[in-house]
């Protein structure tokens, strides 16, 4: 049996960019293993004295030393991090002296500039953006659709939702979607609710397996869940999306990060950065 790597992800906020730096190399791994913790807000010597000792309990008991990826901006608490018995990695260790030297100034050094409110207007419309994409999922309020950045169609279960929440979450994006029902696709039309928006539609499909599969584990055994339903429903949608010219991308073997770039790529959306 395959035994699993500890990976701590320390961060002095909430953890998310130490996980993504920490994720993105750990995928270069292939058939490897990981118990990944997530330790936030080590933001004094004394949390960071105690995500020492848990790192430590854990190298006691294993023989494979942890990862640790930090990215703890004070340099008296990466200090104290550095004394753990793990793999120290931290991303302002490796890249801030560089940058530093090349602009021939000083970083400031502030705790929080990645995912705090120092922009307060940005940080307000994202949240906008994310009320807006749960009001408008699923075909929910139509009627203001002209607010929309993009509004992804799809049959059920194609991604829909999951990507027009990290588009608003992410980038800011005024993303709804829309589900195609089999009165959609038995007529070969678009809803009439879609028709003013053409411009912002983007469609989704999948695989007749993968959508299956999806389906199966929310509705077993039924039609909706069948190979047969699954398949007819995305040869209608694709049809559907060229005879209305509407850009589409198969899903099936892409993450909702994937989905999200190609759709603003295709689509030429803003996208909002930190």
């Amino acid at each position: 049996m395959t035994r699993q790597h500890t990976v701590f992800f320390v961060s002095d906020r909430t953890g998310l960019t130490a996980e993504t730096l920490g994720n993105t190399l750990l995928t270069q791994f292939d058939g490897m293993e990981f118990e990944k913790i997530t330790v936030p807000f080590v933001n004094t010597p004394e949390r960071a004295r105690q995500a020492v000792l848990r790192i430590n309990a854990i190298a006691e008991q294993d023989p494979k030393r942890p990862l640790v990826f930090s990215t703890t901006v004070n340099d008296d608490i990466r200090g104290i991090l550095r004394e753990s018995h793990g793999l120290f990695l931290d991303l302002f260790d490796h890249y801030i002296p560089a940058i530093e030297k090349e602009l021939s100034r000083s970083s400031t050094h502030t705790v929080g500039r990645v995912h705090g409110m120092a922009d307060t207007e940005r940080y307000r419309s994202r949240i906008e953006a994310i009320h807006f994409s749960m009001a408008h999922d699923d075909g929910l309020t139509p009627q203001s659709y002209a607010r929309s950045d993009v509004i992804l169609v799809a049959p059920s279960r194609c991604g829909k939702t999951p990507t027009c929440l990290y588009m608003a979450l992410q980038h800011g994006l005024f993303a709804a979607n829309y589900p195609l029902t089999d009165e959609d696709l038995e007529q070969a039309r678009l809803p009439d609710v879609l028709l003013p928006f053409q411009a912002r539609l983007y469609g989704l499909t999948s695989s007749e397996q993968r959508l299956h599969r999806v389906r199966s584990e929310r509705r077993p055994g039924s039609r909706y869940a069948s190979l047969e339903q699954c398949a007819y429903e995305l040869r209608q949608a694709e049809a559907l999306y060229r005879r209305y010219n509407i850009p589409f991308l198969n899903s099936a073997d892409k993450s909702v990060e994937e989905i999200a770039v190609v759709v603003m790529q295709d689509k030429n959306l803003r996208r909002q950065t930190f």
